[in-house]
Parts: structure tokens; sequence; C-alpha cells
């Protein structure tokens, strides 16, 4: 059986998924949700170990794992340690990039100093503050994303991914939203995965559960059919 494990990406918390995990499980599949938010000075290794936990709960079948936005670095970084029992990797409007990459280098400089100036006034130097939820594509009453969202530890944003080849062996996909935010597409298409496209905001998952789900669920019927062919 396929186990999807899902993350969510900064400031967000495991409750992103709550719209999808229905669909996936309606569809015969299992799902693990980990929580990034365990600790309030953590980076990007820790979330990585958090993940690489995750998959290591899971005694049978194969894992696909998912990562949103920030934590498409930290999928990748955990398929790396774990590559036999990784059978794919999704990202979903994911940052992605080879060793040594980092949220921060990746993203385009006003990016950077927008991150560092709002840590520095309104995070005691180490903490990001939630950006408004229209930053996220959610538009019109968006109090409900507003109340959840969490402070991004900013070491999550400059911890630079360690990769020793072991994801270079698992295939991926990029699922990439439009209208387009950042550049996803470019990044999955740079570490070697296949890109689709789905109409939605940078939330989808919020906003467009259904599409995204079937999507998923596409990507592994696609997956078993090359296998059995």
């Amino acid at each position: 059986m396929i186990t999807f494990v899902l993350v969510h990406g900064a400031w967000h918390g495991a409750w992103a998924w709550d719209r999808v995990v229905p669909l996936l499980h309606a569809a015969g599949v299992r799902t693990l949700t980990p929580d990034l938010n365990t600790r309030s000075d953590r980076g990007l290794h820790d979330d990585a170990e958090a993940v690489v936990a995750a998959v290591d709960e899971v005694r049978d079948g194969e894992v696909v794992l998912v990562g949103h936005s920030y934590a498409g670095l930290v999928v990748r970084q955990a398929a790396d340690v774990r590559p036999d029992a990784v059978g794919h990797v999704v990202l979903v409007d994911g940052w992605a990039g080879p060793d040594g990459a980092s949220l921060l280098g990746l993203a385009p400089d006003s990016f950077g100093q927008a991150v560092r100036a709002a840590a520095e006034t309104r995070g005691d130097g180490w903490r990001v503050p939630a950006p408004p939820p229209a930053a996220f594509g959610i538009t019109g009453d968006g109090d409900w994303l507003a109340a959840r969202l969490l402070p991004q530890p900013l070491r999550t944003f400059t911890e630079q991914t360690r990769l020793g080849g072991g994801v270079d062996r698992i295939g991926g996909t990029a699922i990439c939203c439009r209208p387009q935010t950042y550049p996803f597409e470019s990044f999955g298409e740079a570490v070697g995965y296949r890109t689709l496209t789905l109409d939605g905001p940078h939330d989808v998952m919020l906003t467009d559960p259904e599409p995204l789900a079937r999507l998923l669920l596409a990507v592994v019927q696609e997956r078993e059919a090359r296998s059995l062919g």
C-alpha cells in the first residue's frame, strides 16, 4: 500500500493537509502528516530529521514524500537519507536545488531582504512573522488562515541542504501552481523532475484540495502502470 507523507511549508502546520487527507484515504492510500513546529529554534536539518522519523514509521509498502513550498527542500534531504524507503518525491510549488541549496539562496534578493528585515524588526532577530494570507493566494476572508499561521525560524531559510546523492536515485514530480509566484517549475526541472501544472494559488491544498488529490493519485497510478508494463 502507498503511504503519502505530506509535509507542510513555512508558517503552516500539519493542518494544512486536512482537506486533502480524507480524499486520499477514500482512494485507499495511507497518509502521515508530520508537524514541523515542535521546536521554536529549529532549522532545516531538524525538519528533515522529523520527516525521516515519519518515513521510518512506515513498515510496509511504498512511501511517497510530498513537500509544499519550503518543505520541498526538506523532503529532498529526507529522501536522500532514506533512498531505499522512498519511492517517489513530489513537490507542490516546492523550492528545490542541489546539495548546499537554501531557500534564501534560491529566492530573489528582494525576498531575502524582506524576510531578514521582518525577523530583525518583529521577530527578535531569529524568527520570521507570518505574512498575510494574501501572500499564499488566499483572498477574501483569510482570517481563518491568519489565525493558524505561526512564525518561522529564520534558520530554516538559511541552512543549506546536505545531499549525498541518494535523492538522485529517486524519481520526482514537481506540481506547479498557476499563476506562478516563484520559478517552481524551473526548480523542478533543474533537479530532473517531471513538471505538471495545476490551476490554483500557492496554498492550493487549502483552496483546491480535490484537483490536488487527483493529481497526487495520478502520479502514483502512472508509476504503478509503468512498473507493470
